[in-house]
């Protein structure tokens, strides 16, 4: 069965009122015998009818009444939108391969989005052959001579020596992570070819350990980069929302469901969703999230359609999956899902190499941050201090150091930064000098964090002259508001 495939252009509808063939008529009347002509279209409906009914007799006066004329509508979100299109031609060639001996892609019709993706699609395709037509009426079968998968698998090869070369080049997405010690340049390494594929990635790591950081990197160097990174900490949502949040929910779903809501899944189309701590969600939740991998669908919190969607997901968790396997609160075959490109993000203690760089990335940072104060001065850190800093454990990892070094530049009343301001600066209970094997907790570890606390804030008030919305952001806070209820809780006076 011999078929042409075509789109619907403004011409072939123009020409079609003063009765001369454009594009698609020329190839119908002058090139081969056609068993059908398939005509996509999205706009100008109202034209179709006649249109259709002026091929047909045009074809039954040239002795062609066996060929049949389909308009089909199709949806698009603009005649210049790729990636619609695509799925368009993909779908139709896919449904037409199964019958036609012969398909002809016309490549004068439509916009030039259209033809391109004609030409792509059509390369691969060994029983179609490319044509179009001039402005006189001449009919052209194409021919490009470029055999687009040698080209691809050449260009996939160079890509593939590159990266197992002894010094391969890395995406820039990659700079945002320090990686001076040979364990973290192994594992970046490992997580650039992970971003160049499009498969789940399961990040693990302690809290603080920089989970969060990999995968917007990960995102940033594939091909999705250009389009949406959306993440969440599925460990702070409330069971109630956690559905509705990812996969959305229709008007009247539930009470409080005033309209129509696209989740996270929705959002990330075409992009990258990351799911911190995946270990919290419910199991039910989990079913669909495994769906949605498997599948590619999902399905709106009251509805009954589903919605195809294009999301890579990266996770991440902090906890035994395995564990939690055994005990029944994770789904194994989620687990394989998930697990199929694994980062395991090192503690800090484990990277002792890179706290130096790390500190002097922070402390950029942070001097940028404390210029906006009258009182504050640009801080440096003193050799002894990353001394100190190295042989600590960090069990909050680079967060906790993140906190240290922002305590550490409020309170020292010095332009450096001693190792004695920086373990002063510690909060945690197993504050290890150099060479220590032991600690000691202050009492109520509790009541010395909020002792810790309510200094801090009569500091930040004493410094700001009572204006609370210095002092809380003196302090780091969100808000005025965060200080108040510190105060509240703490005990301090108004």
């Amino acid at each position: 069965m011999a078929t042409l495939l075509s789109w619907l252009g403004r011409k072939d509808l123009d020409h079609m009122k003063a009765d001369k063939p454009a594009s698609i008529a020329t190839i119908a009347l002058k090139g081969k015998v056609l068993d059908r002509i398939i005509i996509l279209a999205n706009a100008w409906d109202d034209e179709w009818h006649d249109y259709q009914d002026w091929l047909m007799r045009k074809l039954a006066c040239a002795g062609r009444s066996r060929t049949t004329v389909t308009i089909q509508r199709v949806r698009i979100t603009s005649p210049i939108d790729y990636s619609s299109i695509t799925k368009v031609m993909q779908k139709q060639l896919h449904a037409i391969s199964v019958d036609a001996d012969q398909i002809y892609l016309n490549l004068t019709s439509g916009s030039p989005t259209m033809a391109v993706i004609s030409v792509l699609l059509g390369k691969s395709i060994g029983k179609c052959q490319l044509i179009q037509t001039s402005p006189k009426g001449d009919l052209i079968e194409v021919e490009i001579p470029v055999d687009f998968a040698t080209e691809y698998t050449k260009a996939s090869t160079d890509a593939l020596q590159e990266l197992t070369s002894d010094n391969p080049k890395l995406d820039p997405a990659f700079d945002s992570i320090t990686a001076k010690s040979t364990t973290m340049r192994h594992l970046v390494k490992k997580a650039q070819r992970l971003a160049l594929s499009d498969l789940p990635a399961l990040v693990l790591g302690e809290s603080g350990s920089g989970k969060e950081v990999m995968a917007t990197a990960i995102h940033n160097a594939s091909y999705r980069a250009d389009k949406a990174f959306r993440a969440v900490n599925c460990g702070a949502l409330p069971e109630s929302l956690v559905d509705s949040v990812l996969f959305g929910h229709v008007k009247g779903a539930f009470t409080g469901a005033g309209s129509d809501h696209a989740g996270l899944f929705e959002q990330a189309d075409g992009g990258t969703l990351f799911l911190d701590e995946v270990g919290e969600l419910p199991l039910n939740v989990q079913v669909k999230l495994l769906r949605a991998l498997q599948q590619k669908e999902i399905t709106r919190v009251g509805d009954v359609k589903t919605k195809t969607i294009d999301v890579r997901i990266i996770a991440a968790t902090h906890q035994d999956l395995f564990q939690m396997i055994s005990e029944g609160t994770f789904r194994e075959d989620l687990f394989y899902r998930l697990a199929v490109g694994v980062i395991d993000m090192p503690p800090l203690r484990s990277r002792v190499e890179d706290i130096p760089s790390l500190i002097d990335v922070l402390m950029t940072e942070i001097n940028q941050q404390t210029e906006k104060h009258p009182l504050f001065d640009s801080k440096k850190i003193s050799d002894d201090a990353i001394k100190f800093a190295q042989s600590y454990q960090w069990p909050g990892n680079i967060r906790e150091l993140w906190n240290t070094l922002n305590r550490a530049v409020l309170w020292s009343e010095s332009n450096s930064i001693s190792d004695q301001d920086l373990q002063s600066s510690v909060l945690s209970a197993c504050k290890i000098r150099a060479g220590s094997s032991a600690f000691t907790v202050p009492g109520d570890i509790q009541q010395h964090i909020d002792s810790i606390r309510k200094n801090a804030v009569h500091s930040a008030l004493e410094y700001s002259r009572g204006n609370k919305s210095k002092a809380a952001e003196a302090l780091g806070l969100k808000s005025h508001q965060t200080l108040s209820g510190w105060m509240t809780k703490l005990g301090i006076e108004e």
